[in-house]
């Protein structure tokens, strides 16, 4: 098979960290290659350079059997790569077209950007540009791209209201739309579920078929076996081994990417719950557009136990989870803690008394990035001695 994409010799140097040391890596035409390694094992800084997110501090980088020199990711995506990172680079507020075309605009018209007129340019030129774009026939070229990839989804969307497994279906098809045949996928089963990721392992096999080549970035055993043509161990920013998932299995990549035996299975002692602590009673909730999506759940939690709550996506879950937590109002039913009804009640109560949620989406809705760890700690009992 062709490789269409190769990294020699890598290295790149942090203050005080290593993070790829001589790192040998390459791609072929139509497969998928997993990079396979713990956190910090170098991984995600290699496919940065690769994508003109850094440059190497050693190293050269060969794209369909040239040199290529990669300082921006516009060299990059120039050169057919593109990256879908474990965090998506969108913006909520804009529908899916709209985030599709961000930064492809003069993709329609042919102009350089250096010969606009002044004011054609930054984000008022940006503004000002968009709504003379042939909006209706990028939108029918997004819905062409889904249908054509598998990839389902609504370009007048605002991708603020979509689930994570259709915002992630976003980025791929903006990195398709901007004739991307390298697809880079940073940790991209990491906020998905189980049916979510069926779904992604689907149309990675379908981008394959049509010649597109994957870079799959985890540190999941299981996946790699599953979805990978080839698998790259890194450890400590070095590139360990290379294998085919029928050559290997969990324990030997456990040990590749660790450097000593691992015990993969952990006996699990039988559940002995104890008292309700938990009720609800013919629960019901509506969703953003006033579509009862919840409808007459019922179901209790004892202490020392773990109820599962399972559903493809789209069915409810998420607006069972925000009205349980007082972050969506209750229709119907009523919910008790400990015995006492808290059916109705806001967040902050809730957190009071010993509610906790953690979020589908940590980023968006669980943590404040621009603050320090210590801050964030501390948002929910901010106010309450000894911190007030």
């Amino acid at each position: 098979m062709t490789i269409v994409l190769e990294a020699k010799g890598i290295t790149k140097q942090f203050p005080g960290v290593l993070a790829n040391d001589h790192v040998n890596f390459d791609l072929r035409e139509g497969e998928i290659h997993a990079l396979l390694g713990e956190n910090g094992a170098g991984k995600t800084t290699l496919m940065n350079i690769l994508y003109g997110l850094y440059q190497q501090d050693e190293g050269e980088i060969w794209v369909n059997g040239e040199r290529a020199e990669i300082n921006r990711p516009s060299d990059a995506i120039a050169l057919g790569i593109g990256m879908v990172h474990q965090h998506f680079m969108l913006v909520p507020v804009f529908t899916v077209a709209e985030n599709i075309m961000l930064g492809a605009e003069r993709l329609h018209r042919g102009v350089d950007e250096a010969k606009r007129p002044w004011w054609q340019r930054g984000f008022f030129g940006w503004v000002a540009e968009l709504e003379r774009l042939q909006r209706r026939a990028v939108e029918k070229e997004v819905v062409a791209l889904s249908q054509q990839y598998g990839l389902e989804i609504d370009p007048h969307a605002r991708v603020g209201d979509l689930p994570v497994g259709v915002q992630q279906r976003v980025e791929i098809i903006k990195a398709l739309y901007r004739k991307a045949n390298i697809l880079i996928l940073d940790e991209p089963t990491a906020v998905l579920t189980p049916q979510e990721v069926e779904e992604l392992f689907r149309i990675m096999r379908g981008l394959t078929e049509r010649g597109v080549s994957i870079i799959f970035i985890t540190h999941k055993l299981k996946e790699v076996l599953t979805i990978a043509d080839r698998i790259t161990v890194m450890r400590a920013g070095r590139v360990v081994g290379t294998v085919k998932p029928e050559e290997t299995n969990e324990a030997q990549l456990a040990e590749m990417m660790v450097g000593r035996e691992v015990i993969l299975k952990v006996p699990k002692e039988a559940a002995k719950p104890k008292e309700e602590v938990f009720r609800v009673e013919d629960l019901r909730v509506r969703d953003l557009r006033g579509l009862e999506v919840v409808r007459g759940v019922s179901f209790s939690v004892r202490a020392g136990e773990v109820l599962g709550i399972a559903g493809v996506q789209g069915n409810g879950q998420t607006e069972l989870v925000e009205a349980l937590t007082g972050l969506r109002p209750v229709r119907g039913g009523r919910v008790f803690l400990d015995g006492k009804e808290v059916t109705g009640r806001s967040a902050r109560p809730l957190i009071e008394i010993g509610l906790a949620h953690v979020p589908e989406d940590r980023q968006r809705h669980g943590l404040v990035l621009s603050y320090p760890v210590a801050d964030n700690l501390i948002l929910c009992t901010y106010y309450q001695p000894p911190f007030a």
